[in-house]
Order: C-alpha cells, then structure tokens, then sequence
C-alpha cells in the first residue's frame, strides 16, 4: 500500500516508519523541515522523503492538492489540530484514500470522572488543544458514519520515548525533578499527589496506528485510545522512580496555591494542564477490536527515556 504520513519524524513517526517498512508498504514521509528521526533506523533509506509547510500551504488551499499528488491510498496525519484543517484534507481525498487515521489526544474528556475512562464517555474538554482535538474528531467520525469517509482517529496519552524528557513526576517537563529523586533530595508535590498521569511509549502508539491499518473494517468511523496498561499517580510515580536510584522517596505535599509558587511559572502552567485533566483512560476497546497490547508500561516507558537522558548527558545523577 502507498502510505503518506504526515509529521513522519516526530515521535510516534520515528517509530511508525520503520514497522510499516517492514511490513512491506511503500512509505512517504512529509514533514516541515528536513529533520532527522528521533530513532535512527534502516527503513528509512527506503522512505520517500517530502518537505511541505502544512499551515502556509492550508492559507493559499493548496496542500491537499499537494498530498493528491503523491497519490496515497493511506494517509496518516500526526499533526491535524482542528477542524477547519482536517475538513480541508478530506473535501479532497474522499473518493481517493482507502483510510485516513487522525492522531487525537486524549485531552478530548476533558477532566476524569468515571474511571478508566471510555471512548463513549461523555465529552467535557477544556483548554484550546482538547477542544480543538474533540471537535476534529467528531467531523471524522461523522463524516465516516454519515457519508462513508474511511477516517480513524486514534488518542495517544503522555507520549515517552527516547530522545525527550518525559512528563515527570510533578506533572510537568523539567527534567531536574528526575535529578533531584536520584540523589534522595526532596520533592514537593502539589496537593497529595494523588492525580494521576497516563504515559504511553512511542513505538506502542505507532503499534496502534498499524493495527487500526490491519484491522480496517473494526477501525473506520471509530476512535480508540492508545495508553499504556494503567495510568500512575503522581506519588506513586515519584517514589518508584526514587526505587530506580536505591533511594528513600523524599517527599512533601503542598496545597496547590502553595506550590506553584515553588516553582517556574512554566512548570506551574504545566502542572495544572495535566492534573485538572487527571487521565486515566481505557485501552479495553482498542484491544477487543484492534488486538492492541502495548509492550510497556507507563513507569517501563519512562525508564527507558529516563535511562537515555543520563546517558547523554541531558540530566546528571
């Protein structure tokens, strides 16, 4: 099959490629800049390689003419954030394409409440990226269940891989809370730590994307959540990291207003995004219809990055 991805060397993509090259599909990557993957790898030398600004081309309405012409009988888009934007690329490829999956978030559900939460749960989502995600995915869904468009969309959680810093265990990026547990030092968390985060590896949320492929009849007009097996509390996420290191966790627990002034405004910024969301959501549906199983799980996913970061000097121990 002729597959065109777009935003094919970022995280997830790094890790696609490969798998789809290896199953025998001819692959065209299509990126902004003419980046490197995250992960190095063999396949790519057998990659078409395409370099198109999606968001200048989406104001003059040539980038779905633009991907027509590299005739695609899949398209995977990583990087559609709205729906004016994913409107745009299906107008064109209706008729054409045998599949488009959509990569969403899980951020559409907005804040927890039933947990693990369901793809069918109510949608509550707030903060311009989950409200934007929600609304793409609810034009692709209805234009594959009104008027036969073969779209998928697929959630991903907190993506880890090797090659960035992971969410960590203050729920935001700074990689010096990962410093600071390896050498037992104290860490302060907002209230008791008790929100929770839901990690997935990279190479398992390309893993869903070729199994929704393979599974085409299950998988259109249908969306479906890509985390690992369970979410993890901020505590319980801080302490086995500290295990990591043969550390005691250290920790002290500070009432939110407290404890974002312990911190850069940034980091506070990120924080909050993750525990007024608090995910913790249900990969039951992807498994039954998708045969999904991810290989790791949330704290192996972070090791493994966590293990990069110190062997290349990111963060020092």
């Amino acid at each position: 099959m002729k597959i065109v991805i777009l935003g094919a060397t970022g995280h997830v993509g790094s890790y696609m490629v490969p798998r789809l090259v290896e199953l025998g599909h001819e692959v065209t990557a299509v990126s902004r800049g003419r980046r490197e993957p995250y992960q190095p790898h063999a396949a790519w030398k057998q990659v078409r390689r395409e370099t198109l600004d999606r968001e200048a081309l989406e104001s003059d309405g040539s980038f779905a003419e633009k991907i027509l012409a590299l005739s695609p009988e899949i398209v995977i888009d990583m990087i559609c954030f709205t729906r004016d934007s994913a409107r745009h690329l299906v107008e064109a490829l209706k008729g054409v394409v045998q599949h488009y999956l959509a990569c969403g978030t899980i951020w559409i559900h907005g804040h927890s409440e039933i947990v693990p939460t369901t793809e069918e749960r109510p949608r509550k989502p707030f903060g311009d990226y989950g409200i934007q995600k929600e609304a793409m995915e609810s034009y692709l869904l209805e234009e594959a269940r009104l008027h036969g468009f073969p779209a998928t969309v697929l959630h991903p959680g907190h993506i880890v891989g090797q090659g960035w810093p992971p969410l960590n265990p203050a729920g935001n990026f700074n990689a010096h809370v990962f410093e600071i547990l390896a050498r037992g030092e104290e860490l302060a968390l907002p209230d008791l730590g008790l929100e929770t985060v839901h990690h997935v590896h990279a190479d398992d949320v390309a893993q869903g994307f070729v199994k929704a492929i393979q599974n085409w009849k299950a998988a259109v007009g249908e969306s479906f959540h890509l985390v690992s097996p369970a979410a993890v509390t901020l505590r319980g996420y801080a302490e086995h990291v500290s295990a990591w290191f043969t550390r005691k966790p250290n920790l002290r627990f500070l009432p939110w207003e407290q404890w974002k002034e312990s911190v850069s405004e940034e980091d506070a910024w990120f924080t909050w995004d993750h525990i007024a969301h608090s995910p913790n959501c249900s990969i039951e549906k992807a498994r039954r219809l998708l045969g999904y199983e991810p290989r790791y799980s949330s704290l192996e996913a972070v090791y493994e990055s966590v293990r990069w970061l110190i062997e290349h000097k990111v963060i020092s121990i």
